[in-house]
């Protein structure tokens, strides 16, 4: 179904031979990678806290995890008795107690030690009977959460003052159980912003805990099974009860009934929680795979600096989570996914993970897929080195984690090993959601790294996410989920969800600034469907008027092409530029604003409304009409060229339709021209079109007081007070009628500035006070208002209306035999007639 989706949508692919993460040979080529960071010492097995997930028992890696809102814990504050303080605490050991705070209760019969921040302030505070430590600028802080209900805040009496290194070797009672601990030295992680300054520290559940825990030789407790609820080690009144539920309030419980509690209350904070189950997870210690990252990050950071990153914000996305990253836990407890072949001896639990056991598991897996590690006996699963003593081992039942599946693609797809059939390696490019800085992008470049010592990628891609219209998330509860399909197919209602097309919806794509997140729904769809249907009833107009056209007979040179054409092929030109540049650089909203504009303001707008009269009006082979024709051409190759990419289907279906023989059989083999036009006399012409801007404003005034209907019915009197742009318009101005037949020597029937504004006569006048005179003060552009800097007006048009062309001139039917007409048209009715 899904390839069917991407098929209609116009996704180009070998849909005959997808790559699938279940076949052998990518699950063999993963295992190939797996080898690789073995042999490079990257891979070991330990016992340290990680993310593990009760509901789903098994380890999870941080991609895996979520943070949804509006999660609240049961925040505890809480007291342990001194039993043998430092130097500093000896004046005020009696009632002494160290204060401490936690959202995580439940870890409190894990706990072996408090640990400070060396460089803190701390103070020995009186409350009633009892002494607290607590960090200096927490006092304030914790004075509140003494306070009950309605009562007033106590003042906190200060004691003593002294730094956090001087609390070190402290030691106090736990409340729960017979064990003393001692305060120790923390890292940075402790701070002030919440909680007390002291923190309460369980090396087998917390990241920074496990580390002070290495530093002081702790014990790893963590009295918790996979199903998350309390082991034998917890004591009696706790074992069996759930962490997350009734075993956190039991612990409460125990410590108001131990006189340790000082607090309790509901805590609003980001908690992870698993990504498939969508329930909380927990920090617990076990024994599990890992890679050292800090083996290879100096050159996973060196990697990064090789990779174009799109947009280069990524960049930095991606590289401060590579800095801190910890060493990744790569094993799963599931009964699927690609296994890590190793065996343990029965006895003494010392796995087995060599290059030759590796190896001879890779080929077993690559014939018969991952599931011959559960199906196969141990001794056929075994190297022959060991299949004599295959009752001494066991094989392994740990997964690899997803992310090592995905994040080995590099090497099942794009890097020919082994059996495998190359696409390139490194991938020229990796594309995804933002998100997948801590995800693909990161897993592919480790495992790349740690196997290859190179980035599996030469540049990587990111884009937001599809919001609705009003810029909410998409979600099924919300009902604003809009399916791709329906905007293509439409609904069964046609006039509240008409059928776009595929091509409307990829041309949203291309509009979009897919860098941050964008928005879509109907309204936004209809304005891309308006904006589709002018690029294709533009090219519907080229193909019309290139119907009687053979490009080798009918082309004219450059050199004798008139003014106009020549600017419009250096247009033409500078936007095919644009457009190579911006579908180089990924940048596909500017290709495709640079499209709609060149389609709207250059050719619709402006060209093409001035080429009507030399398309329909001249003789069909009159040099006037084939030079426009020679553009036409032009302009409509460039055009199928850059909309190819966005609008494949119309682009393939003007190709199929073009009236010459082409030599590629699709737009798709043709590629870009080869365009060496120059800008040609740009500044006069974009003079000219402020101009005709300028004239146009006043038409539209003319038209509404019923002085004109088509714009043929108007002269137009200009008073220009600039020398230089006078000259100009001197320039595009014929001496005599622009209608007679046969034209006059110099004069090529198109550079006509009365062709160009579309008016019958044209009167550069030398005084505004001419302009005042012929024109009505409705009718006329003030200097003021000029975009052009001319004194611009509209009056009625002299002469007879030409029933063929609609030109106003002194000449109509004086053209022998033409009564009706003017003399360039009754030469062209003669010359068909012929």
């Amino acid at each position: 179904e899904q390839k069917t989706s991407f098929k209609r949508y116009g996704v180009w692919a070998d849909w005959d031979e997808p790559y699938l993460t279940l076949e052998p040979a990518y699950e063999a080529a993963q295992i190939e990678a797996f080898a690789a960071m073995v042999k490079g010492g990257h891979i070991y097995r330990g016992r340290k806290p990680v993310n593990w997930s009760p509901s789903s028992r098994t380890a999870l890696a941080e991609a895996e995890l979520e943070y949804p809102e509006g999660h609240k814990s049961k925040s505890m504050y809480a007291a342990f008795e001194i039993t043998s303080p430092s130097d500093a605490l000896k004046d005020h050991a009696e009632n002494l107690k160290v204060a401490i705070w936690t959202t995580t209760p439940w870890t409190i019969p894990a706990n072996l030690a408090v640990a400070v921040n060396e460089k803190l302030d701390y103070v020995v505070v009186k409350h009633k009977e009892l002494r607290l430590i607590v960090a200096k600028d927490l006092v304030g802080a914790l004075a509140k959460k003494l306070a009950g209900e309605d009562e007033e805040v106590p003042n906190l009496e200060v004691l003593c003052e002294m730094k956090g290194k001087e609390l070190s070797g402290t030691k106090y009672k736990h409340p729960l159980f017979k064990r003393e601990s001692e305060i120790v030295i923390g890292g940075d992680y402790i701070t002030t912003e919440s909680g007390t300054g002291l923190v309460h520290t369980a090396p087998g559940h917390g990241v920074e805990d496990y580390q002070t825990g290495l530093k002081y030789g702790l014990e790893l407790l963590s009295p918790v099974d996979d199903a998350g609820r309390f082991t034998d080690e917890a004591g009696p009144d706790l074992v069996g009860k759930n962490v997350l539920s009734d075993g956190n309030d039991a612990v409460i419980e125990m410590m108001k009934e131990a006189g340790a509690l000082l607090k309790v209350e509901p805590y609003g904070h980001k908690y992870p929680y698993d990504w498939r189950t969508k329930k909380p997870t927990i920090f617990r210690a076990t024994d599990q795979w890992f890679a050292s990252v800090e083996n290879f990050r100096a050159e996973a950071l060196a990697a990064i600096e090789t990779v174009t990153w799109i947009p280069e914000v990524g960049k930095k996305r991606i590289t401060p989570m590579v800095e801190g990253r910890s060493d990744w836990c790569i094993s799963r407890q599931r009964s699927w996914g690609v296994p890590i072949p190793v065996f343990y001896h029965v006895e003494t639990g010392d796995p087995l993970l060599s290059e030759e056991s590796i190896e001879h598991v890779r080929k077993l897996i690559a014939e018969h897929g991952s599931d011959a590690w559960w199906s196969m006996e141990t001794a056929e699963l075994l190297p022959d080195s060991h299949k004599a003593e295959a009752d001494k081992w066991e094989r392994g039942r740990d997964t690899m984690d997803v992310w090592f599946d995905s994040g080995s693609s590099w090497n099942g797809v794009a890097k020919a090993w082994g059996e495998g059939k190359a696409l390139g390696y490194p991938a020229d490019m990796y594309l995804e959601g933002s998100d997948q800085h801590r995800g693909w992008f990161q897993s592919s470049l480790l495992t790349s790294v740690a196997a290859q010592g190179q980035a599996p990628y030469k540049t990587v891609l990111t884009h937001g996410f599809v919001l609705d219209e009003k810029g909410f998330k998409m979600s099924k509860s919300l009902g604003n989920v809009i399916d791709p399909r329906l905007v293509i197919e439409g609904g069964k209602n046609q006039k509240i969800e008409p059928a776009f097309g595929a091509d409307v919806l990829r041309l949203w794509v291309s509009s979009v600034d897919y860098s941050g997140d964008v928005r879509v729904g109907v309204n936004i769809m209809k304005q891309v469907s308006d904006a589709y249907r002018k690029i294709r009833n533009t090219l519907r107009y080229l193909i019309g008027n290139l119907f009687d056209y053979n490009p080798e007979a009918d082309a004219v040179k450059y050199e004798d092409l008139p003014s106009i054409d020549k600017w419009m092929l250096g247009q033409l030109a500078k936007v095919q530029a644009d457009v190579k540049e911006s579908f180089e650089t990924f940048q596909f909203y500017r290709a495709s604003q640079a499209i709609q504009a060149f389609v709207i303001t250059d050719l619709s707008n402006f060209y093409l409304d001035v080429a009507k009269d030399r398309l329909y009006i001249s003789d069909p082979n009159d040099p006037r009409r084939r030079s426009c024709q020679t553009v036409l051409k032009e302009v409509m190759d460039v055009l199928l060229a850059a909309i190819a990419p966005l609008l494949p289907h119309m682009a393939e279906d003007v190709w199929l339709n073009i009236p010459w023989k082409t030599e590629q059989d699709s737009v798709f083999q043709a590629g870009w021209k080869d365009l060496e036009h120059a800008a040609h006399e740009e500044e006069k012409w974009a003079q000219l079109r402020a101009v005709r801007d300028d004239v146009n404003v006043c038409m539209e005034a003319a038209r509404n007081s019923k002085l004109i209907g088509a714009s043929l019915e108007a002269a137009v009197y200009i008073h220009c007070s600039d020398p230089d742009l006078a000259k100009v318009l001197e320039g595009f101005k014929s001496e005599g009628s622009h209608l007679q037949h046969p034209v006059s020597e110099g004069f090529n029937a198109v550079d006509d500035i009365r062709f160009i504004l579309l008016a019958s006569q044209v009167h550069l006048v030398s005084t505004p006070e001419e302009v005042s005179v012929a024109c009505e003060e409705a009718h006329t552009q003030s200097l003021a208002r000029a975009a052009s800097g001319c004194f611009v007006g509209v009056a009625k048009a002299a002469g007879d209306k030409c029933e063929r062309c609609w030109f106003y001139d002194d000449n109509v039917g004086t053209h022998s035999g033409c009564d009706k007409v003017c003399p360039r048209c009754g030469a062209a009715v003669a010359a068909q007639k012929k």
